[in-house]
């Protein structure tokens, strides 16, 4: 059992979300860094489906009144325990029965990741526990925690392990490596030119259905698109010409041009990106895109 003492900016119970319910007009859903989340529900040793808590920029005050074994991934936040030491990230961590733990504000990225042993026991969805904001199901009521909340907590199997977890290189600042989308050839010279030179910023009007990003115009074809399916991370180009950068909880059917879509090993760091953050792309292949699919965290005994 958690209780939540004071709530963050948007903490959101999270899983793996909902993949495969498209045609029904579900997104995907889940946790804006599936391997973040499935690493820290390694570390209390949790099946990689069980849900946590994803927390946004500013986090919550959480008490465990029977204690709990817990460990944070993603983007570091100032984080203490009731002693008042500093919590470390990327690793098991034992809390006593009674103790709190505090997360403060991000100091890089945006968002982390709490898992608890045994997962968070909100009543599933369509199989999944995560959180739908839009539509207002899911998760803790459908909605991001509030002071008072009390999240029910699996039971815990095995012994505890104490572990800590190697994550993959940041490359935060690095351009963001996109594939040829489905309507690249509408875009002009002038439009491609734009795209991949020009450097963009993270509109505060973004969220967790997109990322809406401000800089040079992308200049397109302004013929009428038939309504198609689209996925996390494609880009697309309204007539505007600024581009946005679909979410995890954005539609699955767009009426605008997509010029490329982020790669998968790039989508976590969509995850992180924050209002005024810088934003470039740059072309990469196919077949390169799939060979670097896979999540870099490892999981290693505590000496």
């Amino acid at each position: 059992m958690i209780e939540v003492l004071r709530a963050g900016l948007c903490d959101l119970v999270m899983d793996l979300g909902w993949p495969g319910w498209g045609a029904l007009g579900v997104p995907a859903g889940g946790a804006g860094d599936p391997a973040a989340l499935a690493a820290a529900n390694a570390l209390v040793g949790n099946n990689e489906m069980a849900a946590g808590l994803e927390v946004t920029l500013l986090g919550p005050l959480l008490r465990f009144p029977l204690g709990g074994v817990v460990a944070l991934t993603g983007a570091p936040f100032a984080a203490t325990r009731s002693s008042g030491a500093a919590l470390a990230w990327n690793q098991t961590l034992v809390l006593a029965a009674g103790e709190t733990l505090s997360l403060e504000r991000a100091e890089t990225g945006c968002r982390c990741w709490l898992a608890v042993r045994g997962g968070l026991a909100v009543p599933p969805v369509m199989g999944s526990r995560s959180t739908f904001l839009p539509a207002g199901f899911g998760g803790h009521l459908g909605r991001a925690l509030q002071g008072g909340d009390v999240l029910p907590c699996g039971t815990p199997a095995g012994a505890v392990r104490l572990l800590r977890a190697r994550t993959p290189s940041n490359a935060q600042a690095a351009p963001l490596r996109v594939v040829a989308g489905p309507q690249l050839g509408q875009f002009d010279d002038a439009g491609l030119a734009a795209f991949f030179a020009g450097t963009y910023r993270v509109n505060a009007a973004s969220d967790r259905r997109g990322l809406r990003l401000r800089g040079p115009a992308v200049t397109h074809a302004q013929s009428a698109l038939p309504s198609q399916g689209v996925l996390p991370g494609a880009v697309q180009v309204p007539p505007d010409g600024q581009p946005i950068i679909l979410g995890w909880d954005g539609p699955v059917t767009g009426g605008y041009p997509v010029i490329a879509a982020i790669i998968s090993a790039d989508l976590p760091r969509l995850a992180q990106l924050r209002a005024g953050d810088a934003v470039r792309f740059v072309t990469m292949e196919l077949e390169r895109a799939r060979a670097l699919a896979e999540a870099a965290w490892e999981i290693e005994e505590l000496a």
